[in-house]
């Protein structure tokens, strides 16, 4: 996951906001504002600020390689494979879906909406 803040000083209405590739999506992005995003399946970027306007961001990830070794029982792919190759092969074959449950993690739109009706 990634943390994305907006800082600065900056007419949202008119810049910076926050494009979402893969979701077909331009949101209004204050500053202050925050997201949290699988950075590694959402491509990301920002609209520019207007002349004179400043748009910092302040931005956190938690790098793959952590998630890996915990689901691997605290061990690397090496160690893992190493010390149990059964398991090893189970792990790999799950690989392939791994983001679309990570996608599935996430609320829907609906789901925000019917949460704050």
């Amino acid at each position: 996951m990634c943390m994305v803040q907006a800082l600065g000083d900056f007419n949202s209405r008119t810049g910076g906001h926050l494009i979402l590739w893969e979701l077909k999506l331009v949101i209004e992005f204050p500053p202050s504002a925050l997201i949290l995003l699988p950075s590694a399946t959402i491509t990301h970027s920002n609209i520019p600020v207007g002349p004179g306007e400043h748009r910092p961001s302040f931005t956190q990830y938690t790098g793959g390689g952590l998630f890996r070794y915990v689901d691997n029982g605290f061990r690397t792919e090496r160690e893992l494979a190493e010390q149990d190759p059964e398991e090893y092969a189970r792990v790999c074959e799950q690989k392939a879906g791994r983001w679309e449950m990570g996608l599935r993690l996430l609320s829907t739109v609906d789901e925000l909406l019917e949460s704050n009706a």
